[in-house]
């Protein structure tokens, strides 16, 4: 029952400032993940945002993310599968909590830097390995650059290790991708994440690495909806997956 609340509360969440949304040369604000993994976008002071994904089996994950200063973003997050649809809910663990702290601003001849902790993995959670389907980031640093090139190109790096090891498998990994906007609306994502933490003899890659890509949409109001094709390379069984993210993100 009190996961059930939680989750009320989190669809509950108030609607009072209209903006534009992270998507296209237009957009109010940045781009927070390059498609799963962070980028060095946060938050504006005193904004707070509520994301949804929607993913396979049913599968619903909620994000609340607050920031009450221009350097801090900090949030909670929680889901299961089989939320959606027939059968018994398979609720996550534990709730996700995330903190992002930016450390160095964009400059001319500089990228942001943003470290920060997130343990919030994506889609299914696999009790047995008590690991998600996409092992949260941990621990993690990342450096972002944008370039005017026809709106935008941004290019993100990234550094991280994830708490989630009881497969065998605590490497330290690494990511990297880029997001080009189209017109004002539209913004295209391709991330690779080489998944080095995840293709030992327990784990569920292969070895191939993550390839996922998206399009975000800013729809206005401050909404933004996003398509997602994640394991492009089919590195986890069965791959191909695809999720709907639906984004609100308000300034107070």
């Amino acid at each position: 029952m009190k996961r059930v609340l939680i989750l009320f509360l989190f669809v509950l969440f108030p609607v009072y400032l209209l903006s534009q949304g992270s998507a296209g040369s237009g957009a109010t604000f940045e781009q927070r993940f390059i498609v799963d993994m962070p980028t060095a976008g946060i938050l504006k002071s005193n904004s707070v945002s509520l994301d949804a994904d929607f993913f396979a089996d049913g599968g619903l994950m909620l994000r609340l993310t607050a920031s009450a200063f221009n350097r801090l973003n900090f949030g909670i997050s929680y889901g299961g599968s089989k939320i959606i649809g027939n059968g018994s809910v398979n609720w996550y663990r534990l709730p996700g909590v995330n903190l992002k702290i930016r450390i160095i601003d964009e400059s001319k001849n500089f990228p942001a830097v943003t470290i920060g902790f997130d343990s919030q993995g994506r889609e299914a959670y696999i009790d047995s390995l008590k690991r998600y389907d996409f092992k949260s980031p941990g621990f993690f640093a990342v450096g972002s650059k944008a370039f005017k090139f026809l709106g935008y190109l941004s290019v993100h790096g990234g550094i991280n290790y994830s708490l989630e090891k009881d497969d065998g498998d605590a490497s330290l990994n690494y990511y990297m991708g880029f997001e080009k906007t189209i017109g004002n609306d539209l913004t295209f994502s391709v991330e690779y994440n080489f998944a080095i933490n995840d293709n030992s003899a327990k784990a569920l890659g292969r070895g191939k690495g993550y390839l996922n890509a998206g399009i975000r949409w800013s729809l206005g109001s401050g909404f933004t909806i996003e398509f997602n094709w994640k394991d492009i390379l089919q590195n986890n069984e069965p791959g191909n997956s695809r999720v709907v993210k639906l984004e609100y993100i308000q300034s107070l």
